[in-house]
């Protein structure tokens, strides 16, 4: 199955809810969900009571469409997640919240997700001093995510990092502006995930 291509803001309105998929724009009245918070289509006003079932796969289709994914890549976390000591939900949202685009946005290199994943495959990004053009690959406590110095001087999101006004960084990462580089310094605990995501019921989703 190959990945969306289509209108993201649809996404938002689909799941009822912003997935921040357009960086800055989400927080603007640009955003499609202030002005049409409808699902899309031609029956979209007239939404029907989901069952269980529904409940569960939205939650699952919306964690997928935040994190930019498909539904076998997902699965893989899943699996691996159940598989992990501890509470199966919260394994899959830190393994999901450790993947290299994922901590490039929460950096802040990236003005979201999908700019974050495609800043990685270009070759952008450093892991400890080394190019790293994998999205998936999951850092871990440590590591130092950086912007290569080619990069920096050649591309105008990179330029414009130091000066931006700072954005939230989650506690477990630490962000050094000046050096264009972020440190992880714990790994996600479930209180630092910040998104709209009931990861019970997408357990309940893939355990039925």
């Amino acid at each position: 199955m190959s990945r969306y291509t289509g209108p993201v803001c649809r996404l938002c309105r689909r799941e009822g809810t912003k997935l921040y998929l357009k960086g800055d724009r989400c927080y603007t009245a640009k955003c499609s969900l202030g002005r049409r918070p409808v699902v899309p289509g031609q029956h979209g006003k007239s939404r029907k009571k989901l069952s269980e079932y529904g409940i569960q796969l939205r939650e699952k289709q919306k964690a997928k469409r935040i994190y930019g994914m498909r539904e076998d890549q997902f699965f893989i976390y899943y699996e691996i997640a159940d598989r992990m000591k501890g509470i199966t939900g919260e394994n899959l949202l830190q393994l999901l919240e450790r993947r290299l685009d994922n901590v490039v946005f929460r950096i802040g290199f990236g003005a979201s997700r999908p700019q974050s994943r495609q800043l990685v495959r270009h070759g952008h990004i450093l892991v400890n001093g080394k190019r790293v053009d994998i999205p998936s690959y999951l850092v871990e406590k440590g590591d130092i995510i950086a912007v290569d110095v080619k990069s920096a001087d050649e591309i105008e999101i990179f330029r414009s990092f130091k000066e931006a006004s700072a954005r939230a960084v989650v506690p477990w990462l630490q962000v050094a502006r000046e050096k264009l580089e972020g440190y992880v310094i714990a790994m996600p605990a479930r209180a630092d995930v910040d998104l709209p995501i009931d990861e019970h019921l997408i357990v309940e989703h893939y355990s039925r």
